[in-house]
């Protein structure tokens, strides 16, 4: 006796068809399951074994095998439980059930299903294959439901799915309201308008914010440097539907999406320990996951004490920065994560933190500043757009308390700016201008012949590389964007050139 479950399964970020074939043979009593599974689906067998007696059925004493098909494709997790427990019944009892159902979920040792990781991607690929309808955890319901053209229906448990097929449960796919679920999506808990003083370095985040420009704040402690990054999100713009969904399928595959929240409304903000390996950053494992600067993905990266994170784990960033994505390369194949993310990394200026400080003396030898501030490499520096000196906030500012503008009124002009860049990139991948290639820096970066000069004196006295030059010109367009302005003007260029250069700390 012979059945067949459609099943899915994720590869990095995309899902793929899997067959879970089941058949029942005449033999020794065996229950085995092959078809390139990780551990934790041979341990399916116990799983179902126990779901099934527990809501009243046996496995039958014959030969049982289940083949996760195709078999030269690595599975991984616990989407297949419900699948392998549906094809035994419907072979041992004569449960019958429409062939073109995608079956996902984890069961209990009680017949409860739990959620899985991935669900998302798996529908979302599914659906392209042509399969309309599908059946996964109830916690996993309203994730799979933000895809459209589908019918997606989600249980608590396999007693319910087996009702369902009976016809004596009722049950409707389910529905998602997508402007309730992105009625807060602007709603912040943080806001610009708390942060005191800090001018300059607010409006380095406004040139961040509009052309996704990484940026670096130096100062020592207490300085503020967190308390900017941690705004940055409040005024980049909203997140449309299509990038909420892209970000949503890294979280779902990493299994960070919760039941309450199915869909990633907000534009991520990580914060990862300076403890963290290069692993961690990237992403990786025996079957890779994607890492810290993927789950940033459309967001912001922040690396507080930037020095302090290893040699290894800063380098890894550097690839990343250029391409938008990373390979993670293993025994079984490459696997390409989506990392277009927002780099802000602050940093003290010295290993006491107060060189620069007004009101603390630095006690840091040359060497001593010198040595802690080339734990960053030139490369790493060189692919970092601005550089921004975060004093300490004046005392008057403190003591007057007055709000500065709010994250809501940055935010319009971020917007104006990235429709501009919109505009100009519609017929091309490019998005912001710190991502464009050099053909489009010479198309779109215009200048006035007084702008050009003075970036001419600017490239002689300060011996720019050739990526500085660009990302000058780059950040120049940006400036010039939230304006409205169609040429680079000489004042546009003379800013985007103070965030390229660091007076306090002259290694930097």
């Amino acid at each position: 006796m012979f059945c067949r479950v459609k099943s899915g399964g994720v590869l990095g970020i995309e899902g793929f068809e899997v067959d879970v074939e089941v058949d029942i043979a005449n033999g020794l009593p065996q229950f085995s399951i092959v078809g390139l599974g990780d551990k934790a689906i041979n341990e399916a067998r116990e799983r179902v074994r126990s779901a099934l007696k527990n809501i009243g059925f046996q496995l039958p004493v014959k030969r049982i095998t289940v083949n996760l098909s195709p078999s030269h494709l690595k599975k991984q997790g616990t989407h297949y439980d419900l699948p392998i427990a549906l094809g035994i019944l419907k072979l041992s009892t004569g449960i019958d059930f429409p062939e073109d159902y995608v079956v996902l979920g984890e069961l209990s040792l009680d017949g409860k299903i739990n959620p899985v990781k991935g669900v998302l991607p798996i529908v979302l690929s599914l659906r392209g294959l042509g399969y309309k309808r599908f059946i996964v955890p109830e916690g996993n319901a309203k994730e799979a439901g933000l895809v459209k053209d589908v019918e997606v229906y989600g249980f608590e448990s396999l007693r319910d799915v087996l009702d369902f097929f009976s016809g004596s449960l009722s049950k409707k796919p389910v529905e998602v309201n997508l402007e309730e679920v992105f009625e807060q999506n602007l709603s912040f808990d943080v806001d610009f308008s708390e942060v005191y003083g800090q001018h300059q370095a607010k409006r380095a985040m406004e040139i961040s914010a509009a052309g996704f420009h990484p940026v670096l704040l130096v100062g020592p402690p207490g300085a503020g440097k967190s308390m900017l990054a941690k705004r940055l999100i409040t005024i980049m713009p909203p997140l449309s539907f299509e990038e909420s969904v892209e970000i949503t399928r890294i979280y779902s595959v990493a299994g960070l999406l919760s039941e309450d929240k199915p869909l990633i409304t907000k534009r991520p903000f990580r914060n990862p320990l300076t403890n963290a390996s290069d692993s961690a950053l990237v992403g990786g494992g025996t079957v890779p996951q994607p890492g810290e600067i993927s789950l940033a993905h459309r967001g912001v990266l922040f690396l507080d004490e930037f020095p302090e994170f290893s040699r290894k784990a800063i380098e890894s960033l550097r690839q990343p920065l250029e391409d938008g994505k990373v390979t993670v390369s293993r025994v079984g194949g490459r696997i390409t994560f989506p990392a277009e993310f927002l780099l802000v990394v602050a940093m003290n200026p010295c290993a006491c933190g107060n060189y620069g400080n007004p009101y603390k003396a630095c006690v840091c030898t040359p060497m001593q500043l010198k040595a802690y501030q080339s734990r960053i490499s030139g490369p790493i520096m060189d692919r970092i757009d601005l550089k921004v000196w975060v004093y300490p906030v004046e005392k008057e500012d403190l003591l007057k308390m007055s709000s500065g503008e709010s994250s809501a009124q940055i935010r319009q002009r971020v917007v104006k700016a990235v429709e501009i860049q919109r505009e100009r990139f519609k017929n091309s991948p490019t998005k912001y201008n710190s991502r464009m290639t050099n053909d489009q820096v010479k198309k779109y970066c215009e200048m006035t012949q007084e702008a050009k000069s003075l970036l001419q004196s600017a490239m002689d006295r300060l011996n720019l590389t050739g990526r500085g030059y660009m990302k000058t010109l780059k950040m120049a367009r940006t400036i010039a964007d939230l304006e409205g302005e169609e040429k680079i003007a000489s004042h546009h260029i003379a800013e985007a050139l103070q965030y390229r250069i660091n007076e306090k700390a002259p290694t930097l």
